[in-house]
């Protein structure tokens, strides 16, 4: 199994002022998910290098057992200091794509060409897709092969307005995420929030926060050990 993983590599909160990037969590659970059942992961961003870490992520109350792995291992720590760019690599070389989260995917992920086309030459050759918490943003300009949103008519999640509201950064991000998926014609559904929440449709695999980075992860795998 190959597996690519694309994170953000926005670094700005908005006009706050403040550091985003990708959520810790989001990214480390789904590389352990994926590295202890044997496969072989790939990592790449639009910019490529290190992507920026969203500071908050590392304070003590947001740290998992899988954080708690990563600050061990270095050669996961070296890998992610060395990703690809999105914009050289294909489809073609990996089995399935996983997109973390963070609020940094709402700024250089919703619109960013390269991903655009990457995810749908996915789609195309009906290859799993997974994203979580933010990072559903990046399938909403996305088209399928029948040339409509990819999400719509199909069931999926994402950070909600509730959680988006709670984090107090309502009136920062772009647009809310809910909303998009929404306007988008997704059949959009929740959890309690901050609760473990995955979406399956075909081989569309969506997770509503950061608890949901894992289960999703897990669904990922099954749809690939099943094809």
């Amino acid at each position: 199994m190959k597996i690519l993983i694309v994170l953000t590599s926005y670094d700005q909160l908005g006009n706050t002022g403040k550091k985003t990037g990708f959520w810790l969590e989001e990214f480390v659970s789904p590389y352990y998910v994926f590295k202890d059942a044997g496969a072989k992961i790939t990592l790449a961003s639009p910019k490529g290098g290190r992507p920026p870490l969203d500071p908050t992520s590392e304070l003590p109350e947001n740290l998992t057992e899988s954080t708690k792995r990563y600050s061990k291992d270095e050669a996961a720590q070296a890998e992610l200091a060395d990703t690809k760019k999105v914009a050289d690599v294909s489809a073609e070389d990996f089995d399935a794509v996983f997109y973390p989260g963070g609020h940094g995917p709402m700024w250089d992920l919703v619109d960013n060409r390269e991903s655009i086309a990457l995810i749908e030459s996915f789609v195309k050759a009906d290859k799993p897709v997974g994203a979580v918490c933010h990072a559903p943003v990046s399938l909403v300009n996305v088209r399928g092969k029948d040339g409509e949103y990819l999400v719509k008519s199909k069931r999926v999640t994402g950070f909600t307005n509730a959680e988006e509201e709670a984090v107090g950064l309502t009136d920062v991000v772009p647009f809310l995420l809910e909303d998009r998926l929404k306007e988008r014609g997704g059949l959009y559904s929740n959890g309690a929030d901050w609760a473990p929440y995955v979406q399956v449709d075909g081989k569309l695999v969506t997770g509503q926060n950061p608890a949901s980075s894992r289960p999703a992860a897990e669904e990922l795998l099954k749809l690939l050990r099943s094809a």
